[in-house]
């Protein structure tokens, strides 16, 4: 079933290029997002988009509707909670999103997420929906992997979290890097039920 409310974290990985691109996507299918990014997430944002978030709660709110605006969204806003917001909604079961995704997810969070830790908005989230036996899908950008991240990856994978890590196909032949990325962001979409054109499928013409 397609979710009706998706939440999306920003952590501190490389790659915050996949947030950003999979939050417009979700937009622009009318799906009621909230965004949640952590203060590591803040500063690849800056560093890799050039994409600077700053000030109150309200300001951040404008400052990515002007973002996505840009990007051909007109409509729909995301919602935005910082994170140590414990009070937001998205911080109990009783209000959780049909569906939550992390994209980027660093492997410090992944490992937050892995042992249970609540020690932030982010980390509550994720804790809620595990209990919840909501859908989550994390998107691991890390290389090589320890054993450790892969250990985190196991477990949390025989609780029935998707883990899709960020790993673009050549099959399609990419001319570009937002064609690498728009193929990530297809196969998340694809695990959404989120119809989608954002790459050419395999065996098709």
């Amino acid at each position: 079933m397609t979710p009706k409310s998706v939440l999306l974290a920003i952590t501190g990985a490389s790659g915050s290029i996949y947030g950003l691109r999979l939050a417009e996507e979700l937009l622009k299918a009318e799906i009621d997002l909230t965004i949640l990014i952590s203060r590591a997430g803040f500063i690849v944002l800056k560093e890799e988009c050039d994409l600077a978030l700053k000030g109150s709660k309200k300001e951040i709110e404008k400052n990515l509707e002007k973002y996505f605006s840009e990007k051909g969204v007109e409509k729909h806003n995301p919602s935005y909670f910082e994170e140590d917001d414990l009070y937001a909604p998205v911080a109990s079961g009783s209000s959780a999103p049909d569906a939550v995704i992390v994209a980027p997810c660093s492997m410090g969070s992944l490992a937050r997420f892995a042992s249970g830790t609540s020690g932030n908005l982010i980390e509550r989230v994720i804790d809620v929906t595990i209990k919840e036996e909501k859908k989550l899908l994390l998107v691991p950008r890390e290389t090589p992997l320890s054993p450790i991240h892969l250990e985190n990856m196991l477990k949390l994978s025989r609780m029935g979290v998707t883990i899709l890590p960020a790993m673009p196909a050549f099959y399609n032949h990419p001319e570009t890097i937002q064609q690498q990325v728009d193929f990530i962001v297809g196969k998340i979409l694809d695990q959404l039920k989120i119809p989608h054109t954002l790459f050419k499928r395999w065996g098709s013409r």
